[in-house]
């Protein structure tokens, strides 16, 4: 039979155990590498919704170059695949580091995936998610130097259920018609870009057009 100090003993290493810190990101490899300029590829679609890959890519640039990168202009890297012959992001996505440095003269290829994109409805509730994982490549070695995942949605904090189940069903429907009319994934995917792509403990580093450079 426990005594009361076992049983103190036994709480505290349970709390400790709940309150510890999540595990850092290694970042050596970033950090010898130290990438000035980063190269995004348009991003892989893996949701159902055909807008994704470039209502995300859209959105890439802000975060990125707040951060303290030079971001080679989307839209002329996208055209300057397709001109070659690389004519969707799968394609893209192949195409050899090697082969990008020399043309771009980048230090870095930032690859993004995205799982989720646009609503959903779900009998009583109707939700925009955007979710995406990105990972920053050494385009001299293929090394991996940063991977991270990141989303959003238009139901974060809202608790608010008046109007009861009839009130709820109205809601997602008129949201679910809404969302088919326009993009509604767009301004979400702007929220989980930034959360992804701006710099932030365990996320991306500050890059070295930033005042924070090497001080994260």
């Amino acid at each position: 039979m426990f005594n009361s100090y076992k049983w103190i003993s036994l709480l505290s290493i349970l709390l400790l155990t709940a309150c510890a810190a999540p595990k850092s990101y290694d970042y050596t490899a970033f950090r010898q590498s130290k990438p000035h300029s980063i190269l995004v590829l348009p991003p892989l679609n893996n949701s159902p919704d055909v807008r994704a890959t470039y209502s995300f890519l859209s959105t890439v640039t802000q975060p990125l170059a707040e951060s303290g990168y030079y971001v080679y202009p989307v839209a002329l890297v996208d055209q300057t695949f397709r001109e070659n012959g690389l004519l969707n992001p799968g394609e893209m996505h192949q195409a050899p580091l090697s082969k990008i440095r020399e043309i771009f003269g980048a230090d870095a290829t930032l690859y993004i995936t995205v799982t989720k994109y646009g609503a959903s409805y779900q009998v009583v509730s109707s939700e925009v998610r955007v979710t995406a994982s990105a990972r920053l490549v050494d385009n001299r070695n293929g090394q991996l130097l940063w991977e991270g995942e990141a989303s959003a949605s238009n139901s974060e904090g809202n608790n608010n259920n008046s109007g009861g189940l009839t009130g709820m069903l109205i809601s997602a429907l008129v949201n679910q018609v809404v969302g088919s009319i326009g993009d509604k994934g767009h301004p979400i995917s702007r929220i989980a870009s930034n959360r992804l792509l701006a710099a932030h403990p365990n996320g991306l580093p500050y890059g070295p057009r930033s005042p924070s450079y090497e001080k994260d």
